[in-house]
């Protein structure tokens, strides 16, 4: 059999850090809206043309590709044409489209030139042939959640999680405190070093003591009830008993109300996206970290509503008012059905009370000032989970001084917390608190 040769032509997708070149693209894919003021929730940003755009970004600025590699196809080094070099940068983000399309990051039409003949020659249709938009798949999303978690917790100093640790110790099966006697209504978690040291600590005292009392003359046989010398053997008894003591590990039922009202893309900054990357890098944390912990999401707006993790990536802001008071009402009567040790809500918000849903069902709005209305019936429901015994905690993207303060009262009335953080650390704030959540007193 006669072989053919031929000189090998690597291709730039062996050098390709597929993990990173997916984190680069994370606002893209998880898009909330910022930069277009007029978005109403569709996913007019999620075109063909913004991908091809946001890799070439990456490409060159992003590092998903060794300097080296660049510079061999596009740097003095490269042969050929200008025009050349285009086709050929042309060509290879079609073909980390194509792998991601293979990798089952995103989907896409299968054949697009129909379409776009049909539109060239005046088919009807809305928008361009640039406009085919892609959709970012489940497994896209909770890559993306592994690596949120992974950024925020590497970045925070903590390689591995475990679950939820206290500061109250109790007879568990992980033994990390020093052993204490036992009580009636302990586990029977016994420590048998320190349980028979007790015994032998106990049986020889008993023995220097009968010794005594027999080189005095005043011990007696067994026979007269005297106490006697044992010369072999451990007796061990109840006083003698030590268990040993582990952390109390909690279990936690939380709902995440996340704000997506228009405000969160305004004034320059998206405040939305990061909220997301936060809220999938959570529920990451608790199905791999935490499985006897459970999560929900609730959006708040003009109203308010549940939506499965699953679609937290997805979800979009609007031009909404902020209904606080129809949020905590619907993650209220999700924990209530939960029994678990602890139960909790995360707000991540950063605007003022707005909104309120009337008994007739309309929304009472009014984006000026702190309303004394919507104030006082936001007020009341946060009283009713202070009764429920759920506890609050804000994560506040705003600084306003009435806003503040109005904050405050919410976690003071729910032994909750406020922070006062930015988009940027938002993560770490959120991830940490809740793994060093504090729960009951064990008495």
């Amino acid at each position: 059999m006669k072989y053919k040769y031929t000189k090998y032509a690597p291709n730039p997708l062996d050098d390709l850090d597929m993990d990173e070149l997916m984190s680069k693209l994370s606002d893209l894919l998880m898009s909330s809206g910022f930069g277009n003021p007029r978005d109403t929730g569709d996913d007019s940003d999620q075109t063909m043309q913004a991908l091809h755009d946001a890799i070439l970004e990456a490409l060159f600025n992003g590092g998903v590709l060794p300097e080296d590699t660049l510079e061999k196809m596009f740097g003095d080094q490269a042969e050929g044409s200008e025009q050349e070099m285009r086709d050929q940068l042309e060509q290879l983000i079609q073909q980390i489209i194509e792998r991601m399309k293979e990798s089952g990051y995103i989907t896409a039409p299968p054949d697009l030139d129909p379409e776009k003949a049909r539109r060239a020659q005046g088919g009807g249709g809305d928008g361009e042939p640039g406009e085919v938009k892609f959709e970012v798949t489940d497994k896209a999303l909770d890559f993306l959640g592994y690596r949120a978690l992974r950024d925020l917790l590497g970045s925070s100093g903590h390689s591995s999680t475990g679950r939820h640790d206290t500061r109250d110790l109790s007879t568990g099966i992980e033994t990390s405190g020093a052993p204490k006697p036992y009580e009636f209504g302990d586990v029977m978690n016994i420590d048998a070093t320190a349980t028979i040291l007790n015994a032998v600590k106990r049986a020889s005292e008993e023995n220097i003591e009968a010794r005594l009392h027999q080189g005095s003359g005043e011990a007696g046989s067994d026979a007269d009830g005297a106490p006697a010398v044992h010369t072999s053997g451990i007796d061990i008894d109840y006083s003698d008993l030590m268990v040993a003591q582990g952390e109390y590990q909690s279990s936690c039922a939380t709902v995440l109300m996340l704000d997506c009202s228009h405000s969160m893309i305004l004034y320059g900054e998206d405040r939305f996206t990061p909220a997301k990357r936060v809220a999938m890098a959570l529920s990451h944390l608790i199905r791999t970290q935490y499985p006897g912990d459970t999560l929900h999401a609730v959006l708040f707006h003009d109203s308010a509503e549940e939506v499965p993790l699953r679609e937290l990536g997805r979800v979009r802001v609007g031009p909404y008012y902020t209904n606080t008071r129809e949020g905590l009402r619907v993650a209220r009567r999700i924990l209530e059905r939960q029994r678990k040790d602890m139960r909790q809500i995360i707000m991540i918000t950063d605007g003022k009370p707005s909104a309120l849903t009337q008994p007739d069902g309309s929304i009472y709005k009014n984006p000026f000032g702190l309303d004394p209305f919507v104030i006082g019936e936001t007020l009341s429901e946060v009283s009713a989970c202070a009764k429920a015994g759920i506890m609050i905690n804000t994560f506040m993207l705003a600084r306003d001084y009435d806003l503040v303060a109005f904050v405050r009262r919410v976690a003071q009335m729910c032994r909750g917390k406020a922070y006062f953080t930015t988009p940027y650390t938002l993560g770490e704030y959120v991830l940490m608190d809740y793994m060093d959540k504090k729960t009951k007193t064990i008495h």
